[in-house]
């Protein structure tokens, strides 16, 4: 028993005592979804219903007096709508929530108090939240919903609409190709969902607007945030900037790429990873003031033409195609190291994404001049009241709190998890760790369970499926090169005998079901193939089995040679191993061993 543990048991765990003041409104909640007046209830009285309360706040009645009342309204909604088969923005759905679930309820109220609310994979976060939207929509002010991508943004608003609408309230979705006028529509409405990019950017355009009418928002009043750790945290310092051309030469950018090619790394420059910088060394100083045939680099002539240079090494040394970048029809486009996803439209500053773009050789667009910036940690503390929801959160408790002075709340799983988390298997070499993951993908293929295998980056899913292809084996690759493929991919990754090669994008946001007589061969097995910086996004990974207390395993693949293990102190485990004499195909699986690895993360 941990330390932490002992102290939970004396003093009681501080989760479950949140749980205790969340739960105490459960069956009042029930008590109104099941009474006579709603059971009475057809489908056209809800709007009534609405309106009704809606009179009530008019009269001083607050949302927290109204909340069972209002949660059983949705449930008997769910009743009522239950079978039902629609269709929207070209989209087919089926409506199978016959009532909210216990835990939910209880997710929904934490949601309303404004915690962060971690709930696992699988346990209907898209649905638990439409029980607080709706009630704060009732104030009249708009309710917006943050999702991490325009898919999630189109697919939950129109999944989701069917019961607003029975509700009697409207709902609006802002995506990137969206104008002006649409774009007021959707925030006119009583729930609105998009991405944060878009709500960020648009609420920089309404502060650069000439006349009010020009603006599109019409306040920041409640924000219920999906995937609330990419969003309020790893992103939390990402600025968005709107900007316009400088009118600066490009030509300078190729010829410090050329530049840079002849200097020699541990000689000329020096690379931090950690840091993913890269900085001269004296000798590396005198041989481009040798090239540039200048005699001191570091004149305030030179300050500016010095900062392209090192600019120029960072994007030489420290920045990988198909990992930090893509190059698409001509275009620099970034990855998002945490979702794996492409980031359009967004572009590194300080002149770094013009140097990756003469490195790459495609057309160096000019620097521009920044005209309105904002963080997301700043733009989300505006709203009136924030919530968010995730199925990873207790890591990042302190930073909530301390940033946003949100509380984390754990909400219960409806059915225990019944996934089998299994220790790392450590090897020495990447190779021997790859040949292991191909043996385990192909030992699982032929008894027909599914394998989703998690990778780090673009090209590390593309040299591994290079491998399986070798080996006859069947599958899929799902990378930000792939991204318009995502749903079927998805869709299909449960199914029995899939193999699903997978970046961080698999992570969020979308349920892998598993296929009819998957649960009795294991369910869904996960292969992870290295530990990510953030432990966060690991647990993101094992989350996608064992949904709803589905079977499934999960395990992770580590070498010594991984970048973590790297940065972080592996080499004396790699000394051990090579004392030991330990075979490069024989792994070290030791449950010690893998908590110092999340330890290092």
């Amino acid at each position: 028993m941990s330390f932490i543990d002992s102290l939970n048991k004396l003093l009681g765990d501080p989760n479950e005592k949140e749980l205790k003041k969340l739960r105490v409104l459960t069956p009042k909640v029930r008590e109104w979804q099941s009474s006579d007046e709603y059971k009475a209830l057809a489908l056209d009285d809800l709007p009534k219903k609405t309106e009704e309360f809606k009179k009530r706040i008019a009269d001083g009645a607050s949302l927290d007096d109204l909340l069972p009342e209002a949660f059983g309204l949705v449930g008997r909604a769910c009743e009522l709508l239950a079978g039902t088969e629609y269709e929207e923005d070209g989209m087919e759905f089926r409506w199978d929530i016959k009532s909210p679930f216990d835990v939910q309820i209880i997710g929904g109220v934490s949601l309303h108090q404004g915690y962060i609310a971690e709930m696992r994979t699988g346990e209907g976060k898209t649905f638990t939240c439409t029980m607080p939207i709706y009630l704060n929509a009732l104030v009249g002010k708009g309710v917006h919903v943050v999702t991490v991508n325009d898919y999630l943004a189109k697919r939950d608003a129109a999944w989701m609409g069917l019961l607003y609408k029975a509700l009697g309230l409207t709902v609006g979705v802002i995506l990137h190709e969206k104008n002006h006028e649409e774009r007021k529509e959707a925030y006119a409405a009583d729930v609105t969902y998009g991405t944060n990019n878009e709500f960020g950017f648009d609420y920089l355009r309404d502060n650069m607007a000439v006349s009010k009418n020009r603006q599109v928002q019409r306040g920041l009043h409640y924000a219920i945030v999906d995937e609330v750790d990419s969003i309020l945290i790893d992103e939390a310092r990402t600025p968005l900037i709107i900007s316009q051309p400088a009118g600066k030469s490009t030509e300078k950018y190729g010829h410090y790429a050329k530049l840079v090619q002849g200097l020699i790394e541990n000689l000329d420059y020096n690379r931090d990873e950690k840091q993913k910088t890269a900085a001269l060394t004296e000798d590396g100083i005198a041989k481009l003031e040798k090239l540039l045939g200048v005699e001191n680099i570091y004149t305030s002539k030179g300050f500016e033409e010095v900062h392209h240079i090192e600019q120029a090494l960072r994007a030489h040394s420290m920045y990988k195609r198909d990992t930090d970048y893509v190059v698409r029809d001509g275009e620099v486009i970034i990855v998002d190291e945490f979702t794996g996803r492409l980031m359009q439209g967004r572009r590194y500053s300080h002149g770094l994404h013009q140097a990756i773009e003469a490195k790459e050789n495609v057309e160096v667009q000019r620097e521009s001049k920044t005209l309105a910036t904002i963080t997301f940690q700043n733009y989300f503390r505006i709203y009136e009241k924030l919530a968010g929801m995730t199925g990873t959160a207790k890591t990042e408790e302190e930073e909530f709190d301390s940033i946003y002075k949100r509380r984390t709340v754990v909400i219960p799983t409806n059915k225990p998890i019944a996934r089998d988390d299994k220790p790392d298997a450590i090897y020495r070499t990447v190779e021997a760790k790859f040949t292991a993951v191909t043996k385990f993908a192909r030992e699982f293929h032929e008894k027909g369970q599914p394998v989703l295998i998690g990778t780090t980056s673009i090209e590390k899913s593309e040299v591994l499926s290079a491998l399986l292809t070798r080996e006859n084996i069947p599958h899929k690759v799902l990378n930000a090169k792939h991204h318009e493929q995502e749903a079927e991919i998805v869709a299909n990754a449960g199914q029995k005998g899939s193999i699903t090669i997978a970046t961080n994008m698999a992570g969020r946001g979308t349920d892998i079901k598993l296929g009819e007589g998957v649960a009795a061969l294991g369910g869904l097995a996960i292969l992870g193939t290295e530990r990510h910086e953030s432990r966060r996004i690991d647990n993101q990974l094992r989350g996608r089995a064992g949904r709803q207390g589905d079977k499934g395993e999960s395990r992770f693949f580590v070498s010594m040679e991984d970048d973590l293990m790297r940065l972080f102190g592996g080499d004396r485990l790699k000394d051990m191993m090579e004392r030991l004499k330990v075979p490069d195909d024989v792994p070290l699986e030791n449950s010690f061993v893998s908590r110092s690895i999340e330890g290092a993360q």
